[in-house]
């Protein structure tokens, strides 16, 4: 499984990249169509890891937010998505008014805001109509 990271700007995306080549970690990045994916490979983190990358990406989140703020009408455009897990081994990303995607990041970590997503998703996708007691 992947620990992933949407971007917004390349520019941000690359210096995302750069800091975890700095880390000798590997990552795959793709298109998104709400913008760039950067995916790393969960096997090679540790907690202390996953804790620097959170500290890090949060930084750079700031910093998209202070960039859409500055453009023109920019807050108009401002948009927010999480990448889900599908239960058939798929992704899809999921986009939240910002407000909200705001609210979660004040709140959760990256990781749990996943696998809340990921749990959602496979209810949705594998219904379970019993009682919840006997998931």
């Amino acid at each position: 499984m992947n620990l992933e990271f949407i971007f917004f700007e390349a520019v941000l995306r690359d210096r995302f990249v750069d800091y975890l080549s700095g880390l000798s970690l590997t990552s795959e990045q793709r298109d998104d169509h709400f913008g760039w994916v950067v995916a790393v490979p969960e096997l090679q983190l540790t907690q202390e890891l996953m804790d620097l990358l959170e500290t890090a990406y949060d930084q750079l989140q700031e910093e998209q937010m202070q960039l859409v703020e500055a453009e023109e009408g920019g807050l108009e455009k401002h948009v927010a998505g999480f990448c889900v897990d599908l239960p058939d081994g798929g992704t899809t990303t999921v986009g939240i008014p910002p407000d909200l995607a705001g609210r979660l990041m004040a709140n959760f970590t990256v990781e749990e805001i996943h696998t809340m997503f990921a749990a959602v998703a496979k209810s949705a996708l594998q219904p379970y109509n019993g009682p919840v007691c006997k998931m």
